[in-house]
């Protein structure tokens, strides 16, 4: 009887376990529900079960925090909160979630095994060509809430990558379609998740930019290769009567960090305003980390002020590490407010500035402790021959400031 028993149990115990499944090495279009009738599709390639290449344009984001349950998997994103959860059907095909549990924010997500296509070409459509650069307006019709940009993009076939820049920064690498006259692009970095659609005419388009799934705002633009952006070393400014910054924040270790200390005197030093939460503040850092590395023993230092919506200085903290191990950061980062990424509130703690308008900003200080030019935004790798400039226009002013 007791034999019988022992092997009934086993038999049950064994029936509840499920077997652990892995997903398939090879190439996805995975999609998030924007709204019930758009979805915002990106690609990725499985490497290994360990491994996930996530692909926009000439960007490749390295994925290697990936746990697996029964027949779940939960893809960890790089540096950034956000993470996918979701069922394995046979080893291929995915349904799930992307989440943001900080910011309570969550898209459906699904992925398709074996398919590299981003968006359907519907109508193949060879009339209009949107390369080149087309001046730009978000929210054109609110007094509040407009903003320029400059996009720039560049077109093969129907194969469209580009991107647009505004004051604050870029929208990432973008990647998509002409359908027709019907332009559609997207991103996916793991902050955030953008899509772009618009009608395109031979000098106008016309459009609608959706983040995530809790943001859409409308646009227009026009051809114009002529048109440039406000200089971005003039958009943020000390108040008059001010040369110099300060502030005393504490750094992962609990100790409080000011410009008054011992390491920052007699040194060019770069203060960086930034957020772990921040994909242009992310591409700043590894410029910033890499110059670092090279240049440290000519004088000069970076401190950066992390503005985190962390609810607790612990989970801050925890992403500011986090951060600083993606990027082999090696200067501090300190935190500087938790719990909301206000800008509002970031100028409370540096009432110096005119306002923070930018995460990321930049404040060049020379060996004296003055104040020698405030940089707004970051042209990131996205934004191509910019990108160039501003790395040509970084070294020549640093290595300026340290000649002095």
């Amino acid at each position: 009887m007791k034999n019988i028993f022992f092997l009934i149990v086993v038999v049950v115990l064994n029936s509840c376990k499920t077997e652990t499944q892995h997903l398939e090495e090879g190439s996805y279009r995975a999609v998030l529900k924007v709204n019930d009738t758009l979805e915002l599709p990106f690609n990725f390639d499985v490497l290994s079960s360990n491994t996930i290449n996530i692909y926009n344009a000439d960007e490749i984001i390295k994925v290697d925090e990936i746990e697996y349950k029964n027949d779940s998997v939960y893809i960890k994103l790089p540096v950034f909160e956000g993470f996918i959860t979701a069922k394995i059907d046979n080893k291929q095909n995915l349904k799930g979630f992307f989440k943001k549990e900080m910011l309570n924010r969550a898209m459906f997500f699904k992925a398709e095994f074996n398919n590299k296509e981003r968006f359907k070409v519907y109508k193949e459509s060879t009339a209009v060509d949107v390369s080149g650069n087309w001046e730009t307006v978000f929210s054109p019709n609110s007094k509040e809430d407009t903003y320029i940009a400059k996009g720039t993009f560049s077109q093969m076939g129907s194969k469209v990558i580009g991107t647009f820049r505004t004051t604050t920064g870029d929208y990432r690498f973008l990647e998509g379609v002409l359908d027709g006259k019907n332009l559609k692009l997207s991103t996916f970095d793991g902050a955030h998740a953008f899509l772009f659609n618009a009608k395109v005419a031979d000098s106008t388009m016309k459009g609608m930019f959706y983040s995530e799934n809790h943001w859409q705002e409308p646009f227009t633009a026009k051809r114009n290769d002529d048109f440039e952006l406000p200089d971005a070393n003039n958009l943020t400014f000390l108040k008059e009567g001010f040369d110099s910054v300060n502030f005393s924040f504490p750094d992962e270790s609990g100790a409080t960090i000011s410009l008054e200390d011992a390491r920052f005197q007699n040194k060019v030093v770069l203060v960086q305003i930034m957020g772990t939460w921040c994909p242009n503040c992310l591409d700043e850092s590894k410029f910033y980390s890499e110059f670092y590395k090279n240049n440290h023993d000519k004088g000069i230092e970076i401190v950066a002020l992390a503005f985190e919506y962390a609810k607790t200085p612990e989970i801050a903290f925890k992403n500011i590490k986090r951060l600083k191990a993606n990027t082999g950061i090696s200067y501090s980062v300190l935190l500087a407010q938790y719990g909301s990424s206000s800008k509002l509130q970031a100028q409370e703690k540096l009432p110096m500035l005119n306002h923070v308008l930018s995460y990321p900003t930049t404040i060049y200080i020379d060996k004296t402790g003055k104040v020698r030019k405030i940089h707004t935004g970051f042209n990131g790798p996205a934004t191509g021959e910019k990108y160039t400039e501003f790395i040509a226009e970084f070294n020549q002013f640093v290595n300026d400031l340290l000649l002095e």
